[in-house]
């Protein structure tokens, strides 16, 4: 078994964030914190010997969790207190802005998908259309649709 699949095995949330785009960053920290080498062999060494370590990780990443819940706790309360404002453009503001973007989101799918794009710009072509896949489509169905942990459990 490789140092990541242990990682994985003992702290499948930080195994992703490990593979995510701030990877380096998680794991220089947790670096930092248990003494070691920057690196995943390292870090995942270090745990797999020191369970009493992984604990500890453990609790930061509850932590991580919760942070997360008030901030969606917080996205939702300043939306209802948006509701209750007598300006209307304030109380529909978050939804000219989502069929803005989902508007956006489906004429630059329909555009890339029909138009002849220049071999030189397939690539950012293709960023844009990830990004708006990945981020600005999933953040609009998430805030009004909800995720549960299951969910985003299920598609790390």
């Amino acid at each position: 078994m490789s140092w990541f699949d242990a990682l994985k095995t003992l702290l499948p949330g930080v195994a992703t964030a490990v593979t995510g785009p701030l990877g380096g960053a998680v794991v220089k920290v947790m670096a930092d914190k248990l003494g070691v080498s920057d690196n995943v062999e390292a870090v995942a060494k270090h745990l797999v010997d020191n369970p009493a370590d992984v604990e500890k990780v453990r609790e930061i990443e509850l932590e991580l969790v919760r942070l997360s819940n008030q901030n969606t706790d917080r996205a939702r309360a300043m939306q209802e207190a948006a509701l209750q404002q007598a300006d209307i453009f304030s109380r529909r503001f978050v939804y000219y802005l989502s069929a803005f973007w989902s508007l956006f989101a489906v004429v630059y799918i329909l555009w890339i998908t029909f138009a002849s794009i220049p071999e030189e710009n397939v690539r950012f072509a293709d960023t844009i259309l990830g990004f708006l896949l990945g981020t600005v489509v999933s953040t609009i169905i998430n805030f009004f649709l909800g995720s549960s942990a299951s969910t985003q459990k299920a598609s790390k």
